[in-house]
């Protein structure tokens, strides 16, 4: 069975994900193989009953293992925007098994301080509409999972919003507080957000991860061209097999602490420049 999504390769946030799809789709599946087309993203295996619907649809049903947080949502609110994030690393134990720890390479990790990596990633995973024609375009507000609880008369608290990751460069290209004339962080406004970009980008840098170029924070990836197994979807991205085009971006800073970061809209480079 054949999957395709609409893609655009110059979206890093959108390429990624795409390496979280074939990740899923091969955990689910088995065997599953993975290639770029000029506006989309193919996904190939042997499942009879496979579909982007029940691709999305499990992503969306992502559950990850308990742990103490040490952290409310009181805490978050008041921790300094400039300090340093230390993430544990989170395990998806449904309804695949894997162990997310990517962002020990600080150099494209995207978020800081105040932000909550695990409740960000729940809220994006929630927010999926697996029937949605075009899922990467899907745009909402994205708040976390839980209600307010007023059982036995107790006062729940409020669904709190989630700002996303920034791995979706239609939102990192207008991230920047100089660009916008304002912070959009410190006025806490409820900006729209891309969840499954945000939610299988975080998923695919496991496994994917762009290549460092000699500027600092600046990546190429390649977007293969040939039906590539999970197994070697890294070399490929890489550039070292599956040919394709090469796409450079920036994970920039976004705010004036320079914690904060976003991946920056990609441009296609000549492989005579790289």
């Amino acid at each position: 069975m054949s999957i395709r999504i609409d893609t655009d390769p110059t979206n890093p946030g959108q390429f990624f994900a795409c390496c979280g799809l074939l990740e899923l789709a091969d955990r689910l599946w088995g065997g599953a193989e993975g290639w770029f087309e000029t506006s989309s993203f193919c996904i190939r295996t042997e499942e009879a009953q496979a579909s982007l619907l029940k691709l999305l649809a499990a992503a969306r049903d992502f559950r990850l293992s308990e742990r103490d947080d040490a952290s409310s949502d009181e805490d978050e609110e008041d921790q300094d925007d400039g300090s340093d994030d230390r993430t544990e690393p989170l395990t998806i134990i449904s309804p695949i098994s894997l162990r997310l720890d990517w962002w020990e390479d600080k150099s494209i990790k995207t978020w800081a301080g105040s932000m909550n990596a695990r409740k960000i990633f729940l809220a994006m995973c929630s927010a999926i509409d697996p029937q949605h024609t075009s899922p990467f375009n899907q745009s909402q507000v994205v708040f976390d999972t839980q209600a307010p609880d007023s059982a036995n008369g107790k006062k729940g608290k409020s669904v709190k919003k989630r700002e996303p990751f920034y791995f979706d460069g239609q939102r990192g290209a207008s991230a920047s507080s100089i660009d916008v004339g304002y912070s959009t962080d410190k006025l806490k406004l409820n900006t729209l957000s891309h969840p499954v970009v945000e939610s299988m980008c975080f998923v695919g840098l496991q496994r994917c991860r762009p290549r460092p170029t000699r500027t600092p924070r600046v990546f190429d990836y390649f977007a293969w061209r040939i039906p590539l197994p999970l197994s070697i979807a890294s070399a490929a991205v890489s550039g070292l097999i599956g040919g394709g085009d090469c796409y450079r971006f920036a994970n920039d800073f976004r705010t004036d602490q320079r914690k904060h970061k976003a991946f920056m809209p990609a441009t296609r480079i000549p492989r005579s420049s790289q």
